[in-house]
């Protein structure tokens, strides 16, 4: 019998970001801890509000969510309701959630479950799966950084090796607070963090048909099936094609089953300063055994395993297999 793993989700809710929370939700191998939220695809408040409702949905009421960030540290907000919606999660009407969120900020809620992992054995040791601009996490380690000790491994979706989206050169998380993605590139080689960046090279890889869409908001009743079939319907409609990325869900996917993700550990910096390239991720694919003493800057100070390639068709079926449910 597989033991559950331990996760916490960072999210910014978000249609990719819920179809990740259904998959960590219902689950059998993922023991989801908490879910913390910043500001990103849409206003602090309405992640969290899109956040408890995905959660409630999924027979998760028990699952603490907690408010962080309302902004990224130094820029300005910019949020996503152009891929979105306006309210972050497809516009689909649905009742708002009964229940209030925790009342510690994410930051606070991090310390205190990481440290009590940190307190128990390796069993108990976290995955932080990051959906999300990383305002919160580079916020937590950089103030209760012996709590990282609780930590298993960050898995961050985020940023790309070849590829940006909200630039030509950078992925919106990391673009949406790039200095705090370099805080958490910098703690996770200072703290010895284990870290895996599931990026844009494989972010559109896994997708879902419309066909599949509609088998799903069959399952009717408002339940988490419906609710992921929507999802991906919203998605095929905005973008006028036949079928979508299950987006940040992937990296939940990583979690359960990294058999089916290809990657390479390699030297990753986050570019703070370039006018066209600010938010960059700087994936450095060089070979460090010549001699290329001449580059002033060195070998990134931080290393991460860089999602490369995915078996695509595992991981939808993964994902579908999952929310297709009733209502708990």
């Amino acid at each position: 019998m597989t033991v559950p793993q331990p996760v916490i989700l960072d999210v910014d809710t978000g249609v990719d970001d819920a179809c990740a929370l259904l998959l960590a939700a219902l689950h059998p191998d993922v023991e989801l801890r908490a879910v913390t939220c910043v500001g990103g695809n849409a206003s602090v408040d309405e992640v969290v509000s899109n956040t408890l409702k995905v959660l409630d949905i999924a027979g998760c009421g028990d699952v603490p969510v907690a408010r962080g960030a309302v902004r990224p540290l130094l820029e300005p907000v910019s949020h996503a309701r152009h891929v979105h919606g306006e309210d972050g999660m497809a516009d689909l009407g649905w009742p708002s959630p009964q229940r209030r969120p925790d009342p510690r900020h994410a930051v606070v809620l991090l310390a205190d479950l990481l440290s009590q992992a940190a307190a128990g054995g390796p069993d108990d040791r976290v995955t932080l799966v990051t959906l999300a601009p990383l305002t919160n996490i580079a916020l937590f380690l950089r103030t209760y950084p012996q709590a990282a000790e609780g930590l298993r491994e960050i898995v961050v979706m985020g940023g790309a090796a070849n590829v940006g989206n909200a630039t030509a050169s950078a992925e919106f998380n990391v673009w949406h607070d790039p200095e705090a993605a370099a805080i958490v590139l910098e703690s996770a080689a200072e703290l010895d963090i284990p870290l895996v960046m599931y990026g844009l090279d494989v972010f559109y890889d896994v997708r879902v048909t419309l066909d599949q869409a509609a088998e799903l908001i069959a399952i009717g009743n408002r339940g988490p099936a419906e609710l992921a079939g929507r999802l991906i319907d919203f998605q095929c409609g905005r973008f006028g094609q036949p079928d979508a990325t299950i987006g940040d869900a992937g990296a939940v996917c990583a979690v359960i089953d990294r058999a089916a993700l290809t990657t390479r550990r390699l030297p990753v910096r986050v570019e703070l300063a370039g006018t066209y390239s600010r938010g960059r991720t700087i994936v450095d694919r060089r070979d460090w055994s010549g001699d290329i003493a001449h580059d002033p800057h060195g070998m990134a100070p931080t290393s991460v395993e860089v999602a490369l390639s995915v078996n695509a068709d595992r991981y939808a079926g993964l994902w579908l297999r999952t929310v297709s449910v009733r209502r708990r």
